[in-house]
């Protein structure tokens, strides 16, 4: 997710905090502190309210992380890395570098993030048993991490997707019928009924019971489960629509190669205006050496472009490479993942056959939407 920042690595796996992260810990201590805890417990002094508020923020957080650790360790013991874990306004979420190719895969790695919070509330809980006085400030805190961890597992069992629940739903149904994308499909308008019945219950608690800051808070989650499920179906039927092509079918065959040696100028002047060639391998003495793209360009000023050669400003290896039996929904993945605009098709002798780029990808799905294949 972009927009944050690494605070720690647990496993191997990076933990990042979004910006909008402080947005909601300050909303969070604000709310508990001026309303929740002097409503239900009168009586303290004004900073136990404010301490106990920030608290209850954080160790939220710290619970939602513990969350979706439990997802990504499953992950892991499934053979699924994890890129990282991001905490952010409307939780956390855990960055799998890929989907799961299994149903039960698939459904253990969801159920256990409904289960640790379940299992978090039991533990506040004993807390809470284990104090004299339940209206302290200590006692006030555990029950509260009891009640919205319990909230969070009967939440995030909700059968909509990308709730933990709609996933749970998803590996049965994709189980069931032997078909991901009907259970994607099945799992996902059921998430967008849930997403809207939250943006109504959002519109509701404004407009009836006047609660303005609830209401758009609610209406928030239910615009952002919407939009995930949205786009988690869209990728899905893009991913669909590539079955049984490799990038061999898709990709651009013998692309131009330069010299290092070639001024920049004369690679913008004949290559990227003349024939709009976005980045092009390097070879010297038939063997690659890197790769030159538009970006590459545009970090050079533009009165330096004659003075430099493509060899001072090109990508150098290790290169972004891919086979050309490799299905074009994997390379479409690694496009993404990387955050790459092309890849260097590759046989298993290194030799150069070709080039995929985002362009050859939407071209293939445009030109083959136009003459209406299904496969």
């Amino acid at each position: 997710m972009e927009s944050s920042f690494t605070v720690a690595r647990i496993r191997g796996i990076p933990i990042g905090v979004h910006y909008t992260w402080a947005i909601a810990v300050v909303m969070i201590t604000w709310s508990l502190a001026a309303g929740y805890f002097p409503q239900e417990y009168p009586g303290w002094l004004p900073r136990d309210y404010w301490f106990v508020g920030a608290a209850a923020a954080l160790l939220l957080f710290i619970s939602v992380l513990f969350h979706e650790l439990c997802h990504s360790f499953v992950a892991q013991a499934r053979g699924l890395a994890v890129k990282s874990i991001t905490l952010f306004i409307f939780g956390g979420v855990s960055n799998i570098a890929q989907e799961s190719e299994d149903p039960r895969d698939e459904f253990l790695i969801a159920v256990v993030g409904p289960l640790s919070s379940l299992a978090l509330a039991g533990l506040f809980w004993l807390g809470v048993l284990a104090i004299p006085n339940d209206t302290s400030p200590l006692g006030a805190l555990l029950f509260y991490l009891t009640t919205v961890n319990l909230m969070l597992a009967i939440f995030n069992i909700l059968p909509g997707f990308p709730l933990d629940g709609g996933r749970v739903l998803r590996a049965i149904l994709w189980g069931s019928t032997g078909s991901m994308v009907r259970g994607t499909t099945v799992a996902t308008v059921v998430g967008q009924v849930v997403a809207f019945l939250f943006i109504g219950y959002g519109i509701w608690q404004i407009f009836i019971e006047r609660d303005f800051l609830s209401g758009v808070w609610i209406g928030f989650i239910g615009w952002f489960l919407n939009s995930a499920a949205e786009a988690t179906r869209r990728q899905v039927q893009v991913q669909e629509g590539f079955r049984g092509i490799t990038v061999e079918s898709v990709m651009t065959p013998d692309p131009p190669v330069v010299s290092p040696a070639l001024p920049v100028r004369a690679l913008v002047d004949e290559y990227v205006l003349r024939r709009g060639l976005r980045a092009l391998p390097v070879a010297q003495d038939g063997r690659i050496v890197g790769l030159v793209s538009l970006s590459d360009v545009k970090h050079l000023p533009e009165p330096e472009w004659s003075g430099n050669s493509v060899g001072a400003i090109m990508t150098r290896p290790p290169l972004r490479t891919i086979g050309p039996e490799a299905p074009v929904a994997r390379a479409l993945e690694r496009l993404v993942e990387d955050d790459v605009n092309q890849l260097l098709v590759v046989d298993k002798d290194g030799t150069l056959l070709g080039m995929l780029t985002r362009r050859d990808v939407m071209r293939f799905l445009q030109m083959r939407g136009e003459l209406r294949m299904r496969r």
